[in-house]
């Protein structure tokens, strides 16, 4: 499923959503789009996203600033701006506030207002009708009721030139012009202000370039870095904190951090249920990191960047692994059993389960493949196949070659083992 946020309504926002009949067909629409808006749109702040599936993030490097003002939150933000401008794997760098909205206040001379016996809520009335509107009677027409609304005409209640002489009933019959007892300022002033935590805050976000080659977690993180000095010099109550993409990306690895101590505990004393003998256990926990050289050969080689999914998918590979270190571990132990000698049983372990570890692990490699098509769970099934295929092949060189290692296993050179007694001499076999 697509994910897509809806945007707050503005009176100078619009938004599209542009269906296409595939993959090529949507790159292509992205580009055409893009190239419009930067050639007859030159004025207009547009951009171009492409869904995808999981959470929704509107630019791929977002950044916000938030504290108690707003007009300073604004100037943080500006010298934000400039920074992330300068990184050359930035583009289209903006702000989620937009420009100020011009405004008109007006001053009421309260002394002139009381002389000519008009109060400031009379005064507010008649500017509601003259300019928004009142309504004067109603008529029913079947089963409807209509309003007669009056107010003055569109060329005189739109021209902010004429407000100032519009004239103000103050009874008996009396006008006086609105200039005469109030005052009109123009100013601008924030039309929406966004808050997070109760606090004014403002977003800075840019697109990425696709030239950089770089993720938008990697492009965020850099800007992030460049601005320790402007937020060590930031006053108390205002911060720089991560945003979009980057900020799930955060939660999530602190959501699958937590319960790691837990599952390890629980790993190992089922490990010591199985091996009962702590190095075996050892030995089998020290398999579970070959994958990660699969995952980043992997995902180096196909593009595939490093999200949450690829963390999960690291979580279950590293369970595959020390699975088929364990079945390792077991054929071992069999071998011994049988009478062969440390170093035999190492040896004929590993080339007895070549063949049945190598080929569950070419199926689940295979069941991935349907899934690496998928823009959401494709990282993950590059990660589990590419690092199933490098741990699978490093566990059945390094496992042995720890065990042998461990416990000082020895190649047979042909001499027969003559076992001593407590005084040195040999036992009659």
């Amino acid at each position: 499923m697509l994910s897509f946020e809806p945007t707050f309504h503005k009176s100078n926002f619009a938004e599209f959503i542009v269906v296409a009949k595939d993959v090529k067909a949507r790159n292509e629409l992205a580009q055409k789009a893009e190239q419009l808006l930067n050639t007859e749109f030159t004025s207009v702040q547009g951009h171009v996203k492409v869904l995808f599936g999981g959470p929704s993030a509107d630019y791929a490097v977002m950044l916000r600033v938030k504290g108690p003002d707003h007009e300073r939150v604004r100037e943080i933000a500006e010298q934000i701006r400039t920074i992330m401008t300068a990184h050359p794997a930035t583009q289209n760098v903006n702000l989620n506030w937009s420009e100020k909205s011009k405004v008109m206040h007006l001053e009421i001379d309260q002394a002139k207002a009381r002389a000519l016996g008009i109060s400031s809520q009379q005064l507010s009335a008649s500017l509601q009708a003259q300019l928004s509107g009142a309504t004067i009677a109603e008529f029913r027409e079947r089963d409807k009721t209509v309003s007669m609304v009056f107010r003055f005409a569109e060329q005189d209640r739109n021209n902010p030139e004429r407000i100032k002489d519009l004239n103000i009933h103050i009874g008996n019959g009396k006008y006086v012009p609105l200039d005469q007892i109030a005052t009109i300022r123009y100013d601008a002033e924030e039309g929406l202000i966004y808050r997070r935590d109760l606090l004014p805050m403002i977003i800075v976000q840019a697109e990425l370039n696709p030239a950089s080659g770089l993720t938008g977690t990697d492009v965020t993180t850099q800007v992030y870095d460049s601005l320790q000095e402007l937020s060590s010099s930031l006053p108390a109550g205002y911060r720089i904190e991560f945003d979009g993409a980057t900020e799930n990306s955060i939660k999530s690895g602190k959501f699958l951090a937590e319960p790691i101590p837990a599952v390890m505990l629980i790993i190992m004393i089922l490990l010591m249920m199985q091996l009962q003998n702590i190095p075996k256990m050892l030995l089998t926990l020290l398999t579970a990191p070959l994958g990660i050289i699969g995952v980043s050969v992997s995902l180096l080689l196909t593009g595939s960047p490093m999200g949450f999914v690829v963390q999960l998918g690291i979580l279950a590979l590293s369970g595959i692994i020390m699975r088929n270190s364990v079945i390792l571990a077991d054929q071992i132990e069999q071998h011994l059993a049988a009478g062969d000698s440390l170093w035999d049983a190492i040896v004929n372990s590993t080339i007895s389960r070549f063949r049945p570890i190598m080929l569950t692990a070419a199926a689940a490699i295979l069941a991935m493949i349907p899934l690496v098509f998928s823009v959401f769970w494709g990282p993950m099934a590059v990660a589990i196949g590419g690092g199933l295929l490098g741990a699978t092949l490093l566990t059945l060189l390094v496992l042995p070659v720890m065990y042998a290692t461990w416990y000082k296993a020895q190649p047979d050179t042909g001499a027969k083992n003559i076992l001593l007694n407590d005084d040195g001499k040999p036992i009659n076999q």
